[in-house]
Order: structure tokens, then sequence, then C-alpha cells
């Protein structure tokens, strides 16, 4: 690839989503733009391997894509170093469970494997497991939502704030783009006194907004808020937050919830926040920030909040996902 084509197809990801005939985004009048910040820093922290094991031979890799076709793979350029070692640990645990999905994540604790497998795993494997994850050398072992055996909490800095994430616990897919993101979030809040974080899971942005305002973070991934609020008792100089268990898609915070807050902050998953945008439309919210790695949903929460009378003051783009068909977002919209 050469910059500039990679940078226009890139954008294009935005501009064109897959599946829609023309520019979602077009309508909308967006004060400011600015695409293609590189957040790739020093790789993903995060890999996803399908192993797979036939007989003696053990197959670890990546599907092709729209394809149950699995490719062997020894090594992945774009992970982090600490994760180089992805596919041999996966061949090595498929090797005794046999078909399995392992989720990897480097953490300042040491490698964190959550493991899906096929079969069934009974008691009586466990010490096994246990064995299998110290010659590995990894700090912990899920297996089916089970945790085996943790050698070192698995932590993750956000901000200031040392956090012990969950088993399977979702992470933004490189520290740069984190970061990033949470940057321009900080700045968009600008003097805010209270801000609403939600989708918060363990507080990527949580503990930064909390360096300058009081934040209540909502989130329905019980095991993502405990791990926030056990953060927050350990982590001192910071606003007061809240954490809260709540289904933002069954039960968004209604307009007059979201009266106190003078900013909100919404990273939803790919299907995105449309009950919550409808709400906040309905809201005197003055700022709202959207991030997602959905155009699609994206376009339609945008179109949403502007219908309500915000406006679009910026649409950017984070690019965490190199080389894949990939992009993250983050929008501005300002209630004048």
């Amino acid at each position: 690839w050469q910059e500039d084509a990679y940078r226009a197809w890139k954008d294009g990801l935005v501009t064109y989503p897959q599946g829609l005939p023309d520019d979602p985004l077009k309508h909308i009048n967006w004060t400011t733009t600015w695409t293609g910040a590189d957040a790739h820093g020093s790789g993903r922290r995060r890999v996803s391997v399908h192993a797979r094991r036939k007989g003696d031979r053990v197959t670890a890799g990546f599907m092709a894509p729209r394809s149950h076709a699995l490719h062997d793979i020894d090594r992945c350029p774009i992970l982090v170093p600490a994760l180089d070692r992805a596919f041999d640990i996966s061949r090595t645990i498929a090797a005794t469970l046999g078909d399995c999905d392992v989720a990897l994540t480097a953490t300042l604790g040491g490698l964190d494997a959550a493991v899906k497998a096929e079969r069934k795993i009974v008691v009586q494997e466990h010490a096994k497991l246990a064995a299998l994850a110290s010659g590995l050398k990894l700090a912990r072992l899920t297996v089916n939502n089970e945790v085996i055996v943790t050698a070192s909490q698995p932590r993750v800095m956000m901000g200031k704030a040392e956090v012990a994430i969950p088993p399977g616990s979702f992470l933004q897919a490189t520290e740069e783009g984190e970061a990033t993101l949470a940057s321009v979030v900080l700045n968009v809040i600008g003097k805010s006194k209270r801000v609403a974080d939600l989708f918060s899971g363990c507080g990527p942005f949580t503990f930064r907004l909390a360096e300058k305002a009081r934040v209540d973070a909502f989130d329905n991934d019980r095991a993502a808020i405990a791990a926030l609020a056990a953060a927050v008792k350990n982590t001192p100089g910071l606003k007061p937050i809240t954490a809260t268990v709540r289904d933002l898609f069954r039960e968004p915070l209604v307009a007059n919830e979201l009266k106190d807050y003078d900013a909100v902050v919404f990273d939803p998953p790919r299907a995105g926040a449309e009950a919550q945008a409808k709400q906040l439309a309905k809201s005197k919210v003055k700022t709202v920030i959207a991030v997602s790695c959905d155009p699609q949903t994206f376009a339609r929460d945008a179109a949403i909040l502007i219908s309500g009378g915000y406006r679009a003051r910026f649409l950017g783009t984070v690019d965490q996902f190199k080389w894949s068909s990939h992009v993250e977002i983050v929008a501005g919209f300002v209630r004048d």
C-alpha cells in the first residue's frame, strides 16, 4: 500500500459504508472534519485465534473472509510483541482441549487467555489445565467462562487508574487508539463539571474524564462495572465517580435523568445506541460525544441527535485497525 491510497481507502469506509448506496453522512453539515489519525502504536494488544485439531495435527490462525476456511498462521505482524506467541499458545491449548477459540490479551500482568472450547470441561481436568497455563506462562486461563487459574492478575492502565480487568473484557484494540480517542473526548468536554459515560466498560474514558469532572459510568456488563468500581477505590486524586449496572439498550437514561449533565459520552457496541440517542435528542445536554466502530449505526444515531436540535461540531476517524476494513469514528455534537 502507498500511504495516500491507504488513507483514501480508510476514509471511504466512513464516507461509503459497505451496503449503503451513498454517503449516509452527506446531509450533515460538519463544522470540522479530520481523518486518518494513526493509532496503531506498537500494535494490537488483543487477538482471537481459531484453533482446530484433526488427529495429531493442530491448526491455529484466522478464518478467510466470509468463509470457514482456516488459515494456519505462525505470526501476525500487527500484534504487540507480547503476542508473538499467540498462535503457538493456541495450538498447545487446542492439543489438549480440542477445537476452540482462544482470545489473548496482553496486559501488565502478562497474557490473559479466555478460551471457548467446543466440548465441556470437567473438574478433574482443572489441575492439568492449570499446569498447562503455567507452562505457557499465562497470567490467567479461563475456559468456557470458568477461571481455571490466575497466576498474576491481568491489569491495564486507564488514565491514572490501574484496572484489574475481568476475563474476556472488551478493550480498545490498541493502547494508542484508546489514548487518542480519550484525548479527543477530553478536549471536547472542555470545562464540563458533570459527565455521563455511557457504555463505559471498565472505564477507558471514565478515569480520564474524572481528572476534570465528576463522572457517572453506566454499562450492562456487571464484571466490567465491578472492575471499574474497584479501581476507583485504589486511584486517588480523581473527581467523584459512580459506577452503575444498567442495560442502556432496554433502559436508556431518559431526558429527565440527563438534565444534570453538562456532557455525555457514548461508546456503544457495533449495534449502536439508537434508544439512547432518542433520549439524548429530547434532552438539554449541551455536549454529546459519540464514539463508534460502525459507520452505519453511527450515521443513524447522528441523524437522531441532529433531528433533536444538535449541531454537528466535528467528525474524526482514528485508525487503530491497521490494514483492516474497520475504522473508529469519534464525533462531537453541541446544543446551542
